[in-house]
């Protein structure tokens, strides 16, 4: 049986425009009139949040939804919830829904935590004698003993938090709707909220999880739906669609990049950075006069996946015939941590001279490093050291990983457990 059915759901909301308060009869009837003439053109004024949203969610499915903010996420969790009501489509829900979408939702300021527990899981369909049954658990579980009578107004938001989740889950619903819920409060609690949620998931309750935190997606969700500007992008196992997600904002983050580097005035192109520290010099007999980081397909990049390839390409030109010149690359983390450094010399490359414009390629196969941001430095400079140009870290590229080790180097390794191999879960790198 389908706990949740959705057909083509659609919504749009009006843009609203905020105006100053203070106006004269004349502003007033001038507004009175442009608001008529417009009428007729409401539609120009709308956002489509969500567009023909269509999928099926099983009882006793725990439902993952992903996505950037104002994707719709949450816009589609507050229909499932009853909150709003689709523009079009139609929607069936099967059972008793409890949702967690804004903290302290239905809660009274004013009220103390006691009454609004009453006033809470009245709404949520408990009767009186349920809520008496289950106040001392509902309060415990929440860890306000000490705070219950106190007007909620007083209470901080980790509090409101562990009130709503606790009324929700004692409420006994058949449908849970969680919105981001897990990321308020303490490690403790978070626990205890990961548990009680693992505990729904054995008994068989439906759960929609809409979150930001692809780790507990990928640990406590059966399926996911990844939503883009208001549109389904994908739907299907955890680690198949956080996968598409995770490169999909990469590729965003690339290209926000590129197009940052390319508006403004690099400082490798000058003398000195911004700071007046001194980033290049050299005597230029030989000069870089252009770097580019280009991914495995050529395609120009400045963020990578752990384990993708990057070539780095040295344009120059020799004002004169120059012989035996060396080419070096360095890789640095952001903080100016030494990563990797080599030369043409080091590696015996032998380049004989160079004389004119050309350009140098160092290939690296693998990027095996950890989630990080991390610059470039590149020089020529002749054999015996003296330096032509020199770019010190002036080239920054971006590492993004799922898998979340820390330090420098991701060396390919794997585990035995008992002399048997144990297989990662597939991933990106």
């Amino acid at each position: 049986m389908n706990a949740i059915t959705l057909n083509r759901i659609n919504k749009s909301f009006r843009r609203v425009t905020l105006k100053s308060n203070y106006t004269t009869i004349k502003s007033s009837l001038l507004g009175l009139l442009s608001s008529r003439n417009k009428s007729s053109d409401d539609g120009d004024n709308r956002f489509n949040a969500l567009t023909n949203i269509s999928f099926v969610i099983p009882e006793g499915e725990m439902l993952g939804i992903i996505g950037r903010n104002g994707s719709g996420k949450s816009t589609l969790l507050k229909i499932m919830a009853g909150i709003y009501k689709p523009d079009k489509g139609s929607m069936d829900v099967v059972g008793r829904v409890s949702a967690l979408i804004e903290l302290g939702a239905g809660f009274h300021p004013d009220f103390s935590g006691r009454e609004n527990v009453f006033i809470n899981a009245s709404i949520l369909g408990m009767s009186r004698k349920q809520i008496l049954e289950k106040f001392d658990e509902i309060v415990s579980f929440a860890e306000l003993e000490k705070f219950i009578d106190n007007p909620v107004r007083t209470y901080s938001s980790g509090m409101f938090m562990r009130l709503g989740f606790s009324v929700a889950i004692h409420s006994s619903p058949d449908i849970l709707l969680v919105d981001e819920v897990l990321a308020v409060g303490d490690e403790s609690f978070s626990h205890k909220c990961k548990d009680r949620i693992n505990a729904f998931k054995k008994a068989g309750k439906t759960i929609v999880f809409v979150t930001h935190s692809m780790s507990d997606v990928e640990r406590l969700c059966d399926r996911v739906v990844w939503l883009e500007s208001g549109s389904i992008k994908d739907v299907g196992s955890p680690r198949k669609v956080i996968d598409s997600y995770f490169l999909d904002v990469a590729e965003e983050e690339n290209k926000l990049k590129i197009n940052i580097e390319r508006s403004e005035n690099k400082p490798g192109k000058d003398s000195k950075a911004e700071s007046g520290q001194v980033k290049r010099w050299g005597s230029k007999e030989v000069e870089i006069t252009n770097v580019v980081l280009k991914g495995s397909t050529g395609e120009e990049r400045l963020v990578f996946q752990t384990g993708d390839s990057i070539s780095i390409t040295m344009e120059y030109v020799a004002n004169l015939r120059v012989e035996e010149p060396v080419f070096g690359v360095a890789v640095y983390k952001q903080d100016g941590s030494f990563c990797y450094g080599t030369n043409t010399d080091i590696e015996k490359l032998d380049l004989n001279y160079i004389e004119g414009h050309g350009s140098v390629t160092m290939n690296i196969e693998r990027l095996d490093l950890v989630e990080d941001s991390y610059t470039i430095s590149v020089a020529t400079h002749a054999r015996d050291g003296h330096p032509w140009d020199y770019h010190d870290q002036l080239y920054e590229f971006s590492i993004r990983s799922n898998i979340k080790d820390v330090g420098v180097f991701r060396p390919p390794h794997y585990w035995e457990v008992n002399g048997e191999r144990k297989i990662m879960k597939k991933t990106k790198g």
